[in-house]
């Protein structure tokens, strides 16, 4: 029997047991989710933007909340579909050869890092830091998630360039209550999520704990062996308790572990020429269709429709595992490492939260939290079926192959003070903050018989004070003052095995020992942010802001690799390259409206920004002494400007719509990048737009839904979701660009008491456009890494269909 027939029988008996279930149901006050979704969104939602919980609609930053009623009924499980959701986000994860959930970088507000290892949003649990979007692969029943936009660096501090993104755990009740969902789909999809919390002693101690596991098949078929490319599997436990020893007192623990274990990614190459054997025959067609300024070949334009088949080479073969095998230079260990083509990662999350309120007017909130990742992807770097290449003289013995290996560590540890005060008109928090992280990576391939290198570690602590102070000086008007002092203290440490530094251009040459420090800077900045708002009438408030940001500074530390020369440095020194960059930052300027109308039954947000991104780090390459090497400068600059509204609209008692929409605009003023110039013959990138961000986005929402007749505590939905994103260029100079992306959703169900039934259509229309793009090469035997001539694409999840099950308790 096929899935298909499985869940044609499956949704059939379902339906039948739901709409013949007669008996009583449990007692159930509240109404139920999907009731809730007809209630207009926005005045009741309640977030903490300014450390502090505030209500949406009276909050003067720009903030989209999604509820956990909200996630549910758009199907919303991961940082991709959250974006795809959401106008002004993009998810990029195509970088170095490879387009997976080992790599998602968060373009908010066009605010997308040049740089692959630099991040511009940062990512908070109950406002602690987490370190990557890997904790957000499982969304796990989450009160509410927040997309803070514009510069939040005065109350969240480090990497909150752009904005930041906070997922809020919901707290369990003193009441026992349960929760099982079982979901199976086309493209072996599935997945079961559990749930339970209750009492542990009375409403003094309560707890949840959850468990969820995902799978699914991916939507391209591999030339190479007919088997799936873009396959993931995720297993997430998570639990929460909370103390209230009085009533002033809250303690919250948290812990979270994920298991990401995924096939060879969904990607591909377009090539701007021909791969071809040594005797002439085309394995991979060109889709080139003009000529760059440097007089390449290149593809222009919107991107065209895949002419070649998708491949990869993934077979795992015996040499290939024992060079996985051997411990030497590898930074994950043998029993961690990744068996196959593909990613393997574990990651672990906790944190401890305490709120005690000393009397009405003051109160103080403890946080720490821990972080580490650990993963490792297998990636054939070629990226097609390139078998028609024999000879015994491959790295496999039989035909060409390019296995690679990349891998990555991260941990870190962050604490926070604060005191929230309210005297009369005046009212705000001041407090203290703390964050220590490490990084670090190793790659490799045996295509030319070495070992994996492994790089020293990265570190960083940053210390902060921050405050803000909020005077109403009428009922209507208010004015905020809010800022932060911060210094990090950034250090590149020596390999596990030591380093010679072969030159004095940069540091001392000579041996450094095992994790000694070659190089470290302190960089203090301050970060002010002044907010004016006016409450015109109790459903109706403007405000407009003023805020700075910093991006932390990095290291050209391959400039004091132990491959690098005397010589090799000293022409880099004339070049103009420096160790150490100078951090990113940022002027915004903004201005919004927020309110109600029609009796409470219609919300709305809107904001416009104009923001000035100086000291731009950009990626570039360049070649010395006939060696290649990758680096960062501050050589950029751009404007960025743009509008964002957001409404939320119940018609009736039986129909309710959602919209949103962005306009994203980015100006480059200044940008060097050597790479890119090379291929393209563009120098001057003056009025050029930011590569890897859509320009306009959209999303529209239609739910149905009310009252079954004749059945008691039953009730019936169906929705229907459109999202528009317009095509993203692959780099600054604007030559190739994706194709528009138009997704439908379709959901419909029915509920009867603690238990309802859903089917699902995702993509119902099957658009296929990319969902990523990067500059890449033509990889094979007869092709050098010197110029660009591809671009790497990022394929999309095709129409999938299936049936949900929810049962509570």
């Amino acid at each position: 029997m096929n899935i298909n027939c499985r869940v044609l029988r499956l949704t059939t008996a379902l339906s039948t047991a739901l709409l013949g279930w007669t008996s009583p149901a449990v007692a159930q006050t509240a109404p139920s989710e999907r009731a809730k979704l007809a209630e207009p969104l926005g005045g009741d939602i309640v977030v903490t933007a300014r450390k502090r919980e505030e209500s949406l609609l009276k909050t003067p930053v720009t903030v989209t909340a999604i509820t956990s009623e909200m996630l549910e009924a758009k199907g919303i499980v991961s940082m991709q579909s959250l974006a795809s959701s959401t106008p002004g986000i993009n998810i990029n994860n195509s970088s170095s050869g490879h387009a997976d959930r080992s790599f998602q970088q968060i373009s908010l507000r066009g605010f997308t890092p040049v740089s692959t290892t630099a991040t511009t949003t940062s990512l908070f649990v109950d406002g602690v830091p987490v370190a990557s979007p890997s904790p957000f692969t499982s969304i796990s029943d989450p009160e509410r998630i927040e997309i803070l936009k514009g510069p939040q660096s005065a109350y969240f501090g480090r990497n909150t360039f752009a904005g930041a993104i906070n997922f809020v755990n919901k707290v369990p009740t003193d009441e026992w209550h349960g929760q099982v969902t079982g979901m199976v789909g086309t493209r072996g999809n599935w997945r079961l999520r559990g749930s339970i919390e209750g009492p542990i002693l009375g409403d003094a101690l309560t707890f949840r704990v959850t468990a969820d596991g995902f799978d699914k098949n991916g939507s391209w078929r591999n030339s190479y062996d007919g088997s799936t490319l873009g396959d993931e599997s995720t297993r997430n436990a998570s639990a929460l308790i909370v103390a209230k020893p009085t009533d002033r007192l809250t303690i919250k623990a948290f812990a979270m572990w994920t298991k990401d274990e995924d096939g060879a990614s969904a990607q591909t190459r377009i090539v701007a020429k021909d791969i071809t054997t040594p005797g002439g025959t085309v394995v991979y067609k060109n889709q080139s269709n003009c000529f760059t300024a440097a007089g390449r070949a290149f593809i222009c334009g919107t991107t065209p429709g895949l002419i070649n088949p998708v491949g990869a080479n993934t077979a795992f073969t015996s040499k290939l595992q024992d060079w996985l095998a051997n411990p030497a230079g590898r930074l994950v260990s043998a029993d961690d490492t990744v068996d196959h083509y593909g990613l393997l990662r574990y990651t672990t999350h906790a944190h401890l939260t305490a709120d005690y309120e000393i009397n009405d007017n003051v109160s103080i909130s403890l946080l720490g939290g821990h972080n580490t990742e650990k993963w490792t992807t297998l990636v054939d770097l070629d990226g097609f079926n390139s078998s028609a290449f024999t000879g015994a003289s491959y790295y496999n013995g039989a035909y060409y192959d390019f296995p690679y290996l990349i891998e990555r560590k991260t941990s870190d540890w962050s604490g926070e003070g604060r005191v929230n005060y309210e005297f009369g008109a005046a009212h705000g928090v001041v407090g203290v903050s703390y964050l220590e992280a490490t990084t670090q990576t190793g790659s490799g391939t045996p295509m030319y018989g070495g070992r994996p290198g492994t790089t020293g570690k990265n570190g960083n602590k940053t210390y902060g004070v921050f405050g803000g102070l909020t005077y109403d000086f009428t009922n209507q008007f208010s004015v905020s003052v809010e800022g932060r002092y911060q210094v990090d203290n950034i250090t590149v440490f020596a390999g596990p095995n030591g380093q010679t530094v072969q030159g004095s251009t940069y540091i001392p040459a000579g041996f450094y020992t095992a994790n000694s420090k070659l190089v470290g800077g302190k960089f203090k900045n301050f970060t002010p942010r002044v907010i004016a708002n006016f409450q015109i009438d109790p459903d109706l408030m403007v405000y407009a802001s003023y805020s700075k940001g910093v991006n932390p500074s990095q290291f050209n530390s391959f400039m004091i690799a132990a491959t690098t020369t005397a010589s090799q440095q000293a022409a880099a020194a004339a070049l103009g390259i420096p160790l150490t960059v100078d951090p990113e930052e940022l002027t915004n300027y903004e201005a919004g409206i927020k309110g109600k109308t029609l009796g409470g039954s219609l919300t709305y947000t809107a904001a416009v920004y104009y923001a000035q991104w100086k000291k731009l780090i950009t990626a570039y390459s360049f070649i010395l002494d006939g060696t290649l090497f990758s680096g960062v400068n501050n050589s950029g600059a751009t404007d960025l400007y743009g509008a964002e509204f957001e409404t939320h609209w119940r018609l009736s008692d039986l129909v309710s719509i959602d919209a949103s929409g962005a306009y994203t605009g980015t100006d480059i003023n200044k940008f060097v990048s050597p790479s890119v110039s090379a291929y393209s013959g563009i120098t001057n990138f003056d009025g050029k737009e930011m590569a890897r961000t859509s320009k306009w986005s959209a999303n529209v929402g239609v739910q149905f839904g009310g009252d079954i007749r004749g059945f008691e505590d039953a009730t019936w939905f169906a929705r229907g979701d459109y999202s528009f994103k317009s095509g993203v260029w692959a780099d600054q100079a604007n030559i190739v660009k994706t194709q528009d992306r138009h997704l439908v959703n379709l959901r419909t169900g029915l509920s009867k008491g603690k238990a309802s039934l859903e089917l699902f259509v995702n993509n119902v229309f099957n658009n296929k456009a990319y969902t990523s793009i990067d500059d890449n090469w033509a990889i094979s035997p007869t092709e050098s890494f010197a110029v660009y001539n591809a671009v790497l694409v990022g394929l999309p999840e095709l129409r999938t269909a299936g049936v949900q099950v929810k049962l509570a308790f």
